[in-house]
């Protein structure tokens, strides 16, 4: 058989060039309206399931230091006395029970959260696409914190009454409120708790879409992969 001529090699490698290039090479022109929407939504989705997976088990909040719930500021300066006179303990365990707390609700708030992804709009798509870092937690705070907070406030009460969570926080902020130094959210186990576990959430979720812009094909959605790899 003969073997073919460089000119021959050269003419078939530059076709091959051109038949692939386009695919290897995207940009968002590229992409269709559909195909940005479905992407980002498939991004997003998958990043709820990794961030509530994360944060919804034991230690899940606790064992995070980007998401762990601390005492609140006028507390924290009533536990720092505390420490000091080697009461800590009671400190720690309420900073234990917190984070529990947010555990145990943070699952709960999943269908809201695939709910906001399923009525996203093709704008919020391209926001979240070509924004920037915090595009993903300022889309969901914007669709979800209201409703969220509603549901979630019941659910996280549930969860400090169960464990009497309520009852030891109250009793640790009366000895700092008789100092003067509890104040407003402080004041309120549930709405402190909620505040700071949908935060966590929101924070979780937006890493999770980060790590599939830096690397799309661990999305494991071709669609996902083609979407975002179009971005680099």
């Amino acid at each position: 058989m003969q073997a073919a001529s460089p000119r021959t090699m050269i003419v078939a490698g530059l076709l091959i060039g051109l038949l692939s290039g386009p695919a290897l090479a995207l940009s968002l022109s590229d992409i269709t309206n559909q195909e940005a929407s479905g992407g980002i939504k498939g991004a997003l989705n998958s990043g709820i399931d990794t961030a509530v997976g994360k944060l919804g088990v034991p230690g899940g909040f606790l064992n995070n230091s980007k998401v762990k719930i601390p005492l609140p500021p006028a507390l924290e300066q009533v536990a720092s006395g505390m420490r000091m006179l080697g009461q800590g303990k009671r400190a720690d365990e309420l900073v234990a029970k917190m984070n529990e707390a947010a555990e145990q609700a943070v699952p709960l708030a999943k269908p809201l959260l695939v709910s906001a992804v399923k009525s996203m709009s093709l704008a919020d798509a391209k926001q979240i696409l070509t924004g920037g870092d915090d595009s993903v937690t300022k889309f969901f705070r914007a669709k979800t914190s209201a409703p969220l907070a509603v549901k979630f406030l019941p659910i996280v009460k549930h969860s400090t009454d169960r464990v009497g969570l309520a009852q030891q926080y109250d009793e640790f902020a009366g000895e700092g409120a008789k100092l003067g130094l509890v104040k407003g959210d402080a004041g309120s186990i549930e709405k402190y708790v909620t505040d700071k576990a949908l935060d966590g959430l929101y924070l979780m979720i937006g890493e999770e879409e980060r790590a599939i812009r830096r690397d799309p094909a661990a999305a494991g959605s071709a669609l996902v992969e083609k979407v975002f790899a179009a971005l680099h």
